[in-house]
């Protein structure tokens, strides 16, 4: 049961951080150099719209498969897993804020064709999504390091 948990973990966390890495760094700058804002903010809305889908499925995973194995290590687990959980709370919190609040905007000013203020959601869907990114790495190098112990 344990390496079902931790396959699920490891799966969830790597299509979530993975994807806000291709996101960040393949997908923004080419989207800017080769499509306009009305190209380039309903692109944004559209993948935003998909992979903010699996993301949902990946938070759930996360939080489901980690109380899992929490349960399963007992009543003393190790001090790198509150640090762990306390990364994953931060992420899905970010996540939660960026969901209701600037990608629901970016996604109707898009609909509205209200190109300028469209660009000033992404923009802070942008900066959350770094954040993130930032946490999961660091959650990663928590989980494989065992730091601190």
């Amino acid at each position: 049961m344990l390496s079902l948990l931790k396959i699920l973990h490891v799966l969830a966390a790597l299509g979530w951080v993975g994807g806000m890495f291709f996101a960040y760094f393949i997908l923004r700058p080419t989207a800017a150099e080769q499509l306009q804002p009305p190209q380039r903010l309903p692109l944004w809305s559209e993948v935003l719209t998909r992979f903010f889908r699996w993301v949902w499925i990946a938070v759930l995973t996360l939080w489901g498969s980690g109380m899992g194995m929490l349960a399963l290590w007992g009543s003393k687990p190790p001090l790198y897993v509150h640090v762990m959980l306390g990364g994953a709370l931060a992420m899905t919190l970010v996540f939660i804020g960026v969901f209701f609040f600037p990608f629901r905007k970016l996604k109707t000013c898009t609909l509205e064709k209200t190109w300028s203020e469209a660009g000033a959601a992404l923009n802070q869907v942008r900066q959350a999504v770094l954040v993130n990114l930032c946490l999961g790495l660091i959650v990663i190098c928590v989980a494989v390091g065992k730091w601190p112990l």
